[in-house]
């Protein structure tokens, strides 16, 4: 008996994957040249699956920045900030941070996957309940998994069933803590955050919104789904991340909840982790500026991802239940979107696929993540290679290759 022969049929399902074609676990890009474009052996490539939403990773002032912070600051903190302390820096983002969102505080995390694995398993315990959407992302259970809060999974996108879920709890003690997204991964859809807000209401509890892909997306000016909802004020805990909208790497939580300080001094995953550089935290100011000071990146966002998800449906796709700037096509097996996203990657365009178990209804998925900076020629050279990619494999019907 191996230590991985528990693992082996994932093993042997990626080796299909690899003798498929190329492995879209490793792709390595000879040069990545602009925020939608890089080369892959050799291949100029459209970046698609990228979730560089407002395109700021080439930001000319977000850049020098960071080299500035280099320069100054050195290339890393060398430990956590309870024990090497803060950089001015650090306490400047999370003042912009807490600004920005109208909140009293904030905490900034080094990466969003340790936020949400500090956040949850902080902030709930052992007698307390964890209730969480049923589509929820992997760090949302591994943070649910560290904890020792008793976990409710209710339907995806159900306020009802959260209703129901939380009145078999009326009589039974200790703290509810509901759980959803702004914008779920996968295929882009959104919470219904009015209707939970409103169960939130009326069964009490808190609510934490994991605002990671609606950030810098979504709301008149870009905090998330809760503004766009006009729920900011029921939503306790924003949680968010600096790698999607703000072209960086890095998580955070803001809250403008009493004694929510105390949470630096308990919270292990933000205690034992070693702080974000000061070259990460420069570029994430200013690229939070950047964010702010132009809404016509977000409004460019939209437009494009309209264009590209109105395009794939009239191909004859089937895609998500509505536009966002994660546009997923279902694909009808496994073999053809495998073969699917090889073809795209021949042909240049890079995006994701996304295989059972990880996609929500166990169906393979091509997952597109569309940027402000995508050109509409871009796009529509996407859709021309899908267009023909799709027909060849029989996954739409090859007399609607209308970009052909």
């Amino acid at each position: 008996m191996g230590l991985f022969d528990k693992h082996l049929a994932y093993r042997d399902a990626y080796k299909a994957i690899q003798q498929a074609g190329a492995d879209p676990f490793t792709v390595r890009f000879d040069a990545v040249v602009s925020p939608t474009e890089g080369v892959v052996d050799g291949r100029p490539t459209i970046l698609l699956g990228t979730n560089n939403y407002l395109g700021l990773t080439f930001d000319e002032k977000a850049i020098a920045a960071s080299v500035k912070a280099v320069q100054e600051r050195g290339t890393g903190t060398t430990g956590s900030r309870i024990a090497n302390g803060s950089f001015e820096a650090h306490v400047a983002l999370e003042t912009a941070l807490a600004k920005f969102y109208g909140r009293k505080h904030a905490m900034v995390f080094t990466t969003g996957y340790q936020a949400n694995l500090g956040v949850l398993s902080t902030l709930v315990g052992r007698g307390d309940h964890l209730i969480l959407d049923a589509d929820s992302h992997a760090s949302i259970y591994d943070g649910s998994r560290l904890g020792h809060a008793e976990v409710i999974r209710f339907r995806h996108n159900d306020p009802e069933d959260l209703a129901k879920r939380l009145r078999r709890l009326k009589d039974v003690p200790g703290e509810r803590l509901i759980v959803v997204e702004g914008i779920y991964s996968m295929i882009g859809d959104t919470a219904p955050l009015k209707e939970i807000a409103a169960v939130k209401r009326e069964m009490g509890g808190y609510l934490l919104v994991d605002e990671a892909h609606s950030m810098g997306v979504l709301g008149a000016t870009g905090r998330g789904l809760a503004e766009a909802a006009g729920v900011e004020d029921d939503v306790d805990f924003i949680v968010g991340t600096f790698s999607k909208s703000l072209g960086a790497i890095g998580g955070f939580c803001v809250s403008s909840l009493d004694d929510f300080e105390v949470m630096r001094v308990i919270c292990r995953p933000y205690m034992f982790t070693a702080s974000l550089p000061p070259a990460v935290v420069a570029s994430t100011l200013v690229a939070l500026e950047q964010m702010i000071a132009k809404p016509q990146l977000r409004e460019q966002l939209n437009s494009n991802a309209c264009r590209l998800y109105d395009g794939l449906t009239a191909l004859g796709f089937v895609t998500g239940p509505a536009a966002s700037p994660i546009v997923a096509a279902t694909m009808p097996d496994v073999e053809r979107a495998i073969a699917m996203w090889n073809g795209l990657l021949q042909s240049g365009v890079y995006l994701n696929l996304a295989l059972p178990p990880a996609t929500p209804d166990s169906r393979p998925l091509l997952r597109a993540s569309i940027s402000a900076a995508h050109t509409h020629e871009q796009i529509d050279q996407v859709l021309k290679v899908f267009a023909e990619v799709g027909a060849a494999l029989g996954v739409i019907d090859g007399q609607q290759r209308a970009f052909a």
